[in-house]
């Protein structure tokens, strides 16, 4: 079997094997927060922060979230790096726009963040003070979930299929469910515009 096929039978497993109940809670959770008036944070370093900045604008379009990513501000973003560090530039951002109990996080990670391991430590100090204010967390994260799976209130974490593939399937497979989300009942608001359009 050649390399595509392989990569293509990898990805299938792990949609056979995404917990359906998992992604309903996130879901859930989500539509939680937009009706009790909260703002969305999106969370993401790496590929995860492309996800955000990309579901950041369907989260908004499509079902009506006041929704903001961070890494959108590149400006800030290395300010705060510079002036205070790369673990504490997102519990500062949320510090600056006043995170409270209403709001969430949502966080795309490949491996959730491991304060121990001091990986993804800016991830572990954003959950931090999210539980501080009581502001909700939910993740779509792989490996074991890290952080992010233990202490969120709804965790999605993509299963390893195959371990030399973590990264790119976990990335990957984040889209196709924050694209679910985005496209769930209990969150959609707005219709897609291509589905509008008949084809010549």
């Amino acid at each position: 079997m050649g390399f595509v096929a392989e990569y293509l039978n990898e990805t299938q497993a792990i949609v056979e094997r995404l917990d359906v109940e998992a992604i309903e809670a996130v879901a859930t959770a989500l539509a939680a927060v937009r009706l009790g008036g909260g703002r969305l944070f999106i969370l993401g370093v790496g590929g995860s922060a492309g996800h955000a900045s990309h579901a950041v604008n369907d989260f908004r379009k499509l079902c009506g979230f006041e929704a903001y990513a961070p890494t959108d501000n590149v400006s800030e973003l290395t300010a705060r790096i510079n002036d205070e560090g790369w673990s504490g530039v997102f519990a500062g951002w949320l510090a600056g726009s006043r995170l409270g109990p209403d709001d969430g996080l949502l966080i795309f990670s490949v491996g959730g963040g491991d304060r121990e391991a001091g990986v993804s430590a800016n991830l572990v100090e954003a959950i931090d003070a999210a539980v501080e204010v009581g502001a909700s967390v939910c993740g779509i994260v792989g490996r074991d979930g890290g952080e992010t799976a233990r202490r969120a209130d709804a965790c999605v974490v993509i299963p390893t299929v195959e371990p030399s593939r973590i990264t790119p399937h976990t990335e990957g497979l984040a889209a196709v469910v924050w694209h679910l989300l985005v496209s769930h009942p209990a969150l959609q608001t707005q219709p897609t515009k291509w589905e509008s359009i008949r084809g010549s």
